[in-house]
């Protein structure tokens, strides 16, 4: 009967996790694998454009780009997770979101290789980020979006920079 009653356990914390994180989530390709960010979270999508490096910066900050007279800092998400470098192409575009930070939202691009779709993706189509080991960060993923064969690793964007790096990032 126990045995039962902790996979009813399972399968019920298993249905919360997708009740929370069920939604709209635009969704990028960045090497070969496709993310999802919350809809909510993205301002608006912009083509590559040249970004203005900032001495100083760590290597995952390409640097700070002029958005309608508001400058933003731009942050490569190749880079920040640690994949190899390549050149920018026609796809290569800017995703402008708006990251939660103590008592400000802080807007802000991140450089990815390219826009795939907005999927709606339902709650028993996500699961639990996998536990890959206490020495693995995943504190940034939200959960793993299940679309017909294919994962969209979902990211909580709020969460991809330490608070550390978000207020590196600031203006002093």
């Amino acid at each position: 009967m126990s045995h039962t009653l902790e996979s009813g356990t399972a399968v019920a914390e298993q249905s919360n996790v997708g009740e929370k994180l069920a939604g709209k989530y635009l969704t990028f390709r960045l090497t070969e694998e496709e993310y999802g960010l919350e809809i909510l979270k993205v301002q608006e999508i912009i083509q590559m454009q040249a970004v203005t490096r900032v001495p100083r910066t760590p290597d995952y900050v390409r640097g700070v780009i002029n958005l309608r007279g508001k400058v933003i800092p731009v942050v490569d998400l190749r880079a920040k997770f640690g994949f190899e470098n390549v050149a920018d192409t026609e796809r290569t575009c800017i995703i402008v979101v708006q990251i939660a930070h103590a008592t400000a939202t802080i807007v802000m691009g991140v450089i990815i290789d390219e826009v795939k779709e907005v999927l709606d993706i339902h709650a028993e189509n996500i699961e639990e980020t996998p536990s890959f080991g206490a020495t693995i960060d995943t504190e940034f993923i939200l959960g793993m979006g299940k679309i017909g064969q294919s994962v969209k690793i979902l990211l909580d964007i709020d969460k991809v920079l330490s608070a550390e790096e978000i207020a590196a990032l600031q203006p002093a």
